[in-house]
């Protein structure tokens, strides 16, 4: 805690994801951004080990709140290796969510500064990530800036 005005303020650490994380809700948030089926606890173990494999190069980032043993935020940031720009690298970010519980304390706009500040602390030329209208305030904020339109095809 840190005092701020005479009231404490909760200080809210980003990390990355580890694996005891889904018994604090880390599925249950995803569910509150799209479509995220309940997982066993294999099936995650599973996933997390293989996205290990990937080092820093594909990293997962929560902010826990401590005092609830509770995942309140998360973004995921991957990095492209590309030919183009000197065989530059893109970061791309994704799976932004905020607990509806938790909105109204930044934690958005910490958690996604601080995927951009890492991927450009790893050499990338940009970072660049979808979202839909609704979102738009809230990452012109963070400093992005419209470009492009986004396509997409979904394979049910």
């Amino acid at each position: 805690m840190e005092m701020e005005g005479g009231k404490e303020k909760k200080i809210f650490e980003i990390r990355r994801l580890e694996i005891s994380d889904k018994s604090k809700g880390f599925i249950e948030l995803l569910q509150q951004l799209s479509v995220c089926d309940s997982i066993s606890d294999e099936e995650f173990k599973e996933r997390f080990e293989d996205l290990s494999v990937n080092g820093e190069n594909h990293m997962i980032y929560v902010i826990e709140d401590e005092e609830k043993k509770k995942i309140i935020a998360t973004a995921c940031l991957f990095i492209e290796k590309k030919f183009i720009r000197n065989c530059g690298k893109v970061g791309h970010i994704e799976d932004v969510v905020v607990d509806s519980n938790a909105r109204g304390l930044k934690l958005g706009q910490k958690i996604v500064e601080f995927a951009s500040d890492k991927a450009r602390s790893m050499g990338c030329y940009k970072v660049i990530l979808d979202c839909g209208e609704q979102n738009v305030g809230f990452y012109e904020k963070c400093g992005f800036q419209q470009k492009g339109i986004e396509m997409a095809m979904y394979f049910n």
